[in-house]
């Protein structure tokens, strides 16, 4: 989601010496160490897969295989064709009593030698057929015959029962593809937002590229695919988010929202804890792989990597870089309340607390009258903060507070119990809901702790929330955490009549512990600059939020087109009308089809989405002329969506191959130039993944109303950090750009969408954008984004065809397109708003 903000800040540098290429020992260092942190996370996950059963066998297998061969033997049979004689010959001599021993011995050494490679020859099947991708590519609704072959097969090869990280062995690794199409799809994309002279001169420096450099860099890409699990999601995860030195607030983290039209209990400390109790489930189940693997149309699996880093992790900071602290276990979480911050225990001795003593743990917070220490109040804002100061001023806490310290960034998740009321209310629905975004998106400042994987925020009205950190996953991990909490926690845990959670509490509970920070009095100057920074930062961001209700999901699939595409080349025109003129558009696409996969980029900007909006202002194009040019438009976007999720897209490539310019320091114009384009419209779509988990159509209010992030914005100096590691990991060089170097762009003028498909009928868009900037503005292009919809949708003719095929959202097309006033749809105020 916020991805885009980060790939921004990441601008090229090019060398002013002009060092030439040479196979520098440092590139070859650098690819031995991926594939060591590649080969130790395979080996934890081999434990884990020996641990819960082998995929697709499973231990009790190899129990029936060696009972098979035992069998055998009592009837005279030899299935090992003279193998376990072989064996038992090779075993030593334990005396003539031990005979039988000795050829039991030598049956469980065949049987697993052969169960092992029966299990290898499984998974090198089941990868050979995930690797095919032509299903992806058929239109949708139809299936060829190999694609049926296909599935067949893969059902076969799968087993039964899979677990979270059944798949993860199975998985092809990502493709690297090839540099002259990946060069020939970046020019397509940028010729629509280029003047005919800027493109010329952006295809001579990638005819250059291609002669000179681009082979030398390709071979080191893909010696790297080879070794590494994925060749792209590493540096990703390093050169992206983990050496940003910017505050994670607002530039890398994202939020999602509650329900938007119904609160279950206005009680907090309910809230809190069933809310808390639910996540804790989820886990639990997490942690036993109980949670099934995601599945793309029901028939292949994605990968499950990212589940790992859910709970019980921490961005800590660095000098140079920030790393991620995963810890295998945490039996409590961190609390901040009025400025105070608690230890609360999730787990007796008897196991997880009821959602009621969660529930009397967070009330007594609540009615705890204790002020907050000194600077104790703002001291989070330090995790607002720019890493470099966080690192420095960390190491000052740590050194005094370290068991506090430890507390926080120990928990399981961070919890903040807000003063403030959030969410959706009668007297402004509007203000409220924007109120509501940026107050989980920024908060005050000082009232989450932004290391942590994520802060649960509950109000003082029983509203929830959560604020993300992206470094450690994206937004469809904690999407599907997100979803099974809120159904968990409303309709599985439920309240009583009078809102309390259900159950009995526990008076022998302990109360929570009040942490004690023991502050130095260096760090207070550097709280009270943080705060300051976090205040501007904060009160820079413009949010909008509003449901479109005319139509839906629906709708668009009555009409033969993607939900997405449809959304997005109507984006193409809302922001045209905006801004007057076309931009590069950033809609983040996920490639979890491969091992270890993350996101690539849709250049959703497309010279056919160009064509459409140009038509959409040409008066004298007639409706059915738009509406062919829409069409083509759309299959454009879906052509560009496949190609991305099978590996074939166009930006992680080139930021590989950048990252290999860099450590070979190897002066490359056009990548410097790729790298310094400016997304000014990011976008994403938030997937409902448990659709099962809700009943949307007798229980509408009960979906969750997505979430958003920043806008896009640039700065950044990774690029001489990158030649810095060339030189040596680690090195003073690197620490002095991160430091010293002012930042080489810097863009205001951007917006940050995403948008989410509530039920059937209605879509929630999430829009941010700088106060600073005068030439964007929230809420003006959410009125685009609603009339463009209105507009495309009022292609689809008539008015008698329209009622009678679409019904009410055939009507209000045609209702905006003649003038009349459009009437949208209230939400229905339940007393709980």
């Amino acid at each position: 989601m916020a991805e885009a903000r980060q790939a921004a800040d990441f601008p090229p540098w090019l060398p002013s010496d002009g060092a030439q290429a040479r196979l520098g020992c440092s590139m070859l260092q650098e690819i031995y160490l991926c594939s060591l942190r590649s080969w130790r996370r395979n080996l934890g996950r081999f434990w884990n897969d020996f641990l819960t059963g082998v995929f697709p066998a499973s231990p009790l297998s190899w129990l029936f295989l060696f009972s098979a061969i035992q069998l055998a033997w009592f009837l005279q049979l030899d299935p090992s064709l003279g193998l376990v004689e072989k064996i038992k010959d090779l075993l030593p001599d334990w005396g003539g009593q031990h005979h039988y021993l000795r050829g039991v011995v030598a049956a469980a050494v065949f049987a697993s030698c052969l169960w092992g490679a029966l299990i290898f020859t499984l998974h090198v099947a089941l990868r050979l057929l995930l690797s095919y991708h032509g299903w992806l590519l058929e239109s949708h609704g139809t299936m060829s015959s190999p694609t049926k072959t296909w599935l067949a097969l893969v059902r076969i090869f799968s087993g039964r029962h899979p677990m979270l990280f059944s798949y993860q062995r199975s998985l092809p690794r990502q493709p690297v593809p090839s540099v002259q199409d990946t060069v020939c799809k970046y020019l397509e994309s940028v010729r629509p937002v280029l003047s005919d002279e800027d493109f010329d001169w952006t295809a001579g420096m990638a005819q250059e590229f291609l002669k000179l450099q681009a082979s030398l860099l390709q071979w080191y890409l893909w010696l790297k695919s080879w070794w590494a699990s994925n060749y792209v999601t590493d540096w990703w995860e390093e050169f992206v988010y983990l050496r940003s030195r910017n505050s994670l607030m607002v530039n890398s983290n994202y939020y999602l929202m509650d329900f938007l039209y119904v609160t279950p209990t206005p009680l907090q400390a309910a809230r809190a804890g069933n809310a808390v109790h639910a996540l804790l489930l989820y886990r639990h189940r997490l942690t036993r792989q109980e949670i099934p693997p995601t599945m793309l149309m029901g028939m292949r699996p994605l990968c499950s990597a990212q589940y790992e880093k859910i709970f019980n992790t921490t961005r800590v900071p660095g000098l140079e870089k920030d790393s991620l602290c995963h810890l295998p276990d945490s039996r409590h979480v961190a609390v901040f309340h009025r400025g105070r911050f608690f230890r609360v225990g999730t787990h007796s001795p008897n196991g997880l607390l009821s959602p009621r003593a969660l529930e009397q743990q967070f009330q007594r917070i609540l009615d705890d009258p204790s002020p907050a220490y000194p600077h104790e109040e703002h001291l989070a804002a330090l995790t607002a903060a720019p890493r470099g100061m966080w690192a420095q001023v960390r190491e000052l806490v740590k050194a005094r507070a370290a068991a506090a310290l430890e507390t926080v960034e120990g928990a399981a998740f961070f919890v903040s119990l807000d003063l403030e009321p959030g969410g959706l209310t009668r007297e402004d629905p509007a203000a409220s809901l924007d109120a509501y975004a940026h107050r989980l998106l920024a908060g005050h400042g000082h009232d989450r702790w932004y290391d942590k994987s994520f802060t649960l925020i509950v109000f003082s009205n029983g509203k929830l929330g959560l604020s993300m950190e992206h470094s450690w996953a994206d937004c469809p991990i904690s999407g599907h955490m997100w979803e099974f909490t809120l159904a968990t926690e409303c309709f599985h845990l439920g309240y009583s009549a009078d809102g309390h959670c259900k159950g009995q509490p526990d008076p022998t509970l302990p109360w929570p512990e009040r942490l004690q920070w023991d502050l130095p009095n260096q760090v207070y100057p550097s709280i009270s600059l943080a705060l300051r920074g976090a205040k501007t930062l904060a009160g820079n961001i413009d949010c909008h939020v509003f449901p479109f209700s005319h139509f839906g999901k629906s709708f668009i699939k009555h009409c033969h087109f993607s939900s997405d595409s449809f959304i997005q080349v109507a984006l193409q025109l809302a922001y045209f009308r905006d801004r007057g003129h076309f931009c590069l558009t950033y809609e983040s696409a996920m490639t979890r089809l491969f091992l270890e996969g993350r996101t690539e980029t849709v250049r959703s900007c497309t010279k056919e989405a160009c064509n459409f909006v140009k038509a959409m202002e040409d008066k004298e194009k007639t409706a059915s002329q738009c509406l062919t040019l829409f069409r083509m438009a759309v299959d454009k976007h879906q052509t560009l969506l496949k190609a991305a999720m099978t590996g074939q897209g166009i930006d992680r490539h080139l930021f590989a191959l950048y990252i290999v310019s860099q450590f070979l320091h190897l002066q490359s114009p056009f990548l410097a130039q790729v790298h310094s384009e400016q997304w000014k419209l990011s976008t994403s779509q938030i997937p409902v993944q448990q659709a099962h988990l809700f009943d949307v159509h007798n229980y509408p209010d009960y979906v969750s109303s997505g979430g958003g992030f920043g806008p896009v914005s640039g700065t950044g100096v990774l690029g001489p950090e990158i030649r810095a590691l060339g030189r040596g990991r680690g090195g003073a060089f690197a620490f002095a750009f991160a430091f010293h170097s002012l930042p080489l762009q810097a863009d205001d003028d951007g917006y940050g969408v995403s948008y989410i498909f509530m039920g059937d009928d209605t879509v929630t868009f999430h829009i941010a954008s700088k106060k600073s900037s005068t030439k964007t503005d929230s809420h003006r292009l959410g009125q685009h984004i609603e009339d463009a919809l209105l507009d495309v949708a009022a292609l689809f003719q008539a008015r008698q065809h329209l009622k009678h095929r679409f019904g009410r959202a055939g009507e209000e097309c045609l209702r905006y397109r003649q003038g009349f006033p459009s009437r949208k749809t209230a939400p229905t105020a339940s007393t709980d708003l």
